[in-house]
Order: structure tokens, then C-alpha cells, then sequence
């Protein structure tokens, strides 16, 4: 593709948007689309809400290096820590 456009830094080929093109002309079933879902998971009865947060590199290094400790993600490590804040 002469614009270099990527997917995950994978490039994409001509022969990858003919097989996409071929797929769509074909049809698709839409329920079995239905049943994937749409969006992430949600953490419980009530919808979750967004909120933005600001940090220097060096907070989100250590942010970075406590969860990987923990095997957790950066929400998840931010939502342990406001929980036994709040405790």
C-alpha cells in the first residue's frame, strides 16, 4: 500500500484489504456479529466513568514497574490503591 498504513505495526498489503473487500462482499452473518460484543467488559451492574489523570513520566514509570510487579494492569493498580485509600 503506497500510504505505509499499519495495523499493531504490521503493514498492510494490497492482497490484505482484497481479502477484506471479498469478506464484506460475501455478507456477513450478523448475529454471530451481534454475540461478540462491543467494547470492553463491564465491571459491574452500573456503567463505569472515565476519569482523566495527569502524570509525569517518572510517576508513570513507577506506576509501570508496580503493576508489572503485580501482574496488574495501570487500572487496576489505581483502583486497588483508591480502595484501601478510601478503606
Amino acid at each position: 500500500m503506497s500510504t505505509g498504513e499499519t495495523i499493531n505495526g504490521v503493514p498492510v498489503t494490497e492482497e490484505q484489504i482484497a481479502a477484506w473487500a471479498a469478506e464484506a462482499e460475501a455478507g456477513y452473518d450478523v448475529e454471530e456479529l451481534k454475540k461478540r460484543g462491543r467494547g470492553r467488559p463491564g465491571r459491574g451492574a452500573e456503567p463505569s466513568q472515565v476519569v482523566a489523570l495527569r502524570l509525569t513520566s517518572d510517576e508513570l514509570a513507577a506506576l509501570d514497574a508496580r503493576a508489572a510487579q503485580a501482574h496488574k494492569t495501570r487500572s487496576e493498580l489505581i483502583r486497588d490503591a483508591l480502595a484501601a485509600y478510601a478503606a
